[in-house]
């Protein structure tokens, strides 16, 4: 009987896990190539429940994967191509220090090559899976194409992850697909709406790079490798699905025709003109797609009851996406040399507006600053010593602020030198009972087509009316003190009168007379709120322990976002009152 015992840890939970080093060697790779193996894979460690039996009794830290994982990795084609190329580094350095060219020559033309494509279908069996997973490979390759010529690394896959997300912003130019713009610190985030999925990432700002030291490259070179595998999957299907030609065709001067055609990849991936053309290419992307849009108008049916009520919801929200995607068609643009150019450019696109720069500053400017036909300027400085009579002059945030709020904002508050509105996230979605600030209010307003110019005109009179009101009072208040110390006599004398009186009323008897009542009638919702709030405390007396637990708990999370909520606003008033008070000084002097 001894002998059919099961021996500890070689059942349940210790069998569904696996070190990283007996993992490592099961696989036959090194820690680094194990590493990339995974990330590839999207294969991650796994923190088991009870990791002292897992761990067979030991508490020292260790790494676990799922050993069904591991198993699935034991077949992966990709494992012989991480051998192969051990076994071609180790041959070209013999080579190398043989001065043996011919083969090291040989050995480089025949340098082991892998794909990634049969992992890309077999982590995304799905276009929509692609796409639901495309947020993390569009900020990867968005960081990758900001980096500069550095060893940290190679040139090619920087050149390739710029390649990519320029031909993807052509994309989203030509389908009209942005939704929402946000500056933030980090940098600008968008999110554009692709097939019915949202889709959000990250661009960061053009600033010179520091590449910071405790960041392990190597990791983010095999995520990167993989990302760009899967975007240049997902932007060829993209284009098809708008008939587009990919990867997009480039206008050939006279002098690049010249090129031979064993030349045009290393031409693509050396110049940096390529690149900015692929930039350039957006206006005549988003031209030809749009008539095609145009034209498709989908089919209507009778309905009845809530589904009516939901269509002519849906049907609405609809007539505001189509207008929020016309929203600078008419209009002009001429980005001046100190704002984003590729942001402001890719955005204004994106909603049908014209745009132009400085032909020195970069190709692919449609007309010159002189054009009279230009209706807004966008300039990042105080002020401008030339300026043209019928165009506006506005800071670069308008362009940001009217995508966001769906309609063109009043240029007034974007003019040279002015203060800018707070630039609010259109990410924060309100729900009820949340702190809204005023700026918020004033948007929303503008959205609902409201006048918001008199409605501020009418509360700064009435904020003056009410200062000088105060400032009045003030006055009468001074004024009456000393009058206040004249009374306190005579109401002493008045108090003496009364207890004399009083006291000559306790001798006598009272003349009581009896008077027919009135009749008083009930307050209905008083007296419903009254029995509402009774029932309420009712039902929470007869909750089992259990429940009044967790409706206590709900109760104080409530009465928290209303704490919350009125501490915002009084932030917000005691910062209003400052501003009134500096204003009423600045107005004394």
């Amino acid at each position: 009987m001894g002998g059919l015992e099961k021996k500890k840890y070689e059942r349940g939970a210790a069998t569904n896990y696996i070190t990283r080093n007996k993992a490592r060697k099961k696989l036959q790779l090194s820690l680094a190539d194990f590493r990339r193996l995974c990330i590839l894979k999207g294969i991650y460690p796994h923190e088991p429940k009870h990791k002292k039996k897992v761990n067979k009794g030991s508490t020292a830290p260790r790494t676990f994967y799922l050993i069904k994982d591991i198993k699935f990795l034991l077949h992966e084609p990709i494992v012989t191509k991480f051998r192969e190329y051990k076994v071609f580094v180790r041959k070209l350095r013999k080579a190398f220090g043989k001065a043996e060219w011919n083969t090291v020559n040989r050995l480089k033309d025949n340098k082991p090559v892998y794909k990634l494509d049969h992992i890309v279908k077999e982590r995304y069996p799905t276009f929509i899976d692609a796409l639901r997973d495309l947020d993390d490979a569009l900020s990867m390759c968005f960081l990758f194409a900001t980096f500069p010529r550095t060893g940290k690394c190679h040139v090619q896959t920087i050149q390739l992850c710029r390649r990519l997300t320029v031909e993807f912003m052509n994309f989203v130019i030509a389908s009209r697909s942005l939704r929402k713009v946000f500056l933030s610190i980090k940098g600008i985030y968008y999110q554009a709406e692709i097939l019915g999925q949202p889709i959000t990432w990250i661009v960061p700002y053009a600033f010179a790079h520091d590449h910071p030291t405790d960041v392990d490259y190597r990791v983010m070179a095999t995520f990167t490798e993989f990302f760009t595998t899967l975007l240049g999957f997902v932007n060829f299907r993209l284009y098809q699905t708008l008939n587009l030609l990919y990867p997009p065709k480039l206008e050939n001067k006279p002098e690049e025709k010249e090129l031979k055609e064993d030349d045009e990849e290393m031409y693509a991936m050396d110049s940096e003109s390529y690149m900015e053309k692929l930039a350039a290419l957006g206006a005549s992307l988003a031209r030809t797609v749009s008539s095609n849009e145009e034209d498709d108008v989908p089919d209507e049916f009778p309905v009845e009851g809530e589904n009516a009520e939901l269509i002519g919801e849906r049907q609405k929200e609809q007539q505001v996406l189509e207008k929020q995607k016309k929203l600078f068609e008419g209009l002009k643009f001429f980005l001046n040399r100190e704002v984003p150019r590729e942001s402001l450019a890719f955005v204004i696109r994106c909603f049908g507006g014209m745009v132009s720069w400085e032909k020195s500053l970069c190709i692919g400017a449609n007309y010159p600053v002189t054009d009279e036909t230009i209706t807004h300027q966008i300039v990042d400085r105080p002020s401008l010593d030339k300026q043209f009579v019928n165009r506006y002059y506005i800071q670069p945030q308008w362009v940001f602020d009217c995508v966001n709020c769906k309609t063109l904002l009043p240029v007034e508050d974007y003019f040279l030198g002015v203060t800018l509105p707070p630039h609010l996230s259109p990410f924060v979605e309100e729900k009820d009972g949340d702190y809204i600030p005023p700026e918020k209010l004033k948007l929303l307003a503008i959205q609902r087509g409201e006048s918001t110019y008199e409605n501020e005109t009418e509360s700064e009179e009435e904020d003056e009316k009410d200062e000088e009101e105060s400032d009045e009072m003030a006055e009468e208040e001074s004024d009456d003190e000393g009058d206040d110390d004249m009374d306190e006599t005579e109401k002493q004398d008045e108090e003496k009168l009364k207890d004399m009186e009083a006291q000559k009323v306790k001798g006598r008897k009272l003349n009581v007379k009896v008077t027919t009542g009135t009749m008083k009638l009930e307050n209905k919702a008083q007296e419903f709120e009254r029995e509402k709030a009774e029932e309420k405390r009712l039902a929470i007396m007869m909750m089992k322990k259990r429940e009044k637990y967790l409706y206590k708990k709900i109760m104080f999370g409530k009465k928290r976002k209303v704490r919350e909520t009125n501490k915002l606003a009084a932030k917000r008033k005691a910062y209003d009152d400052m501003l009134k008070a500096e204003k009423k000084k600045s107005k004394k002097n």
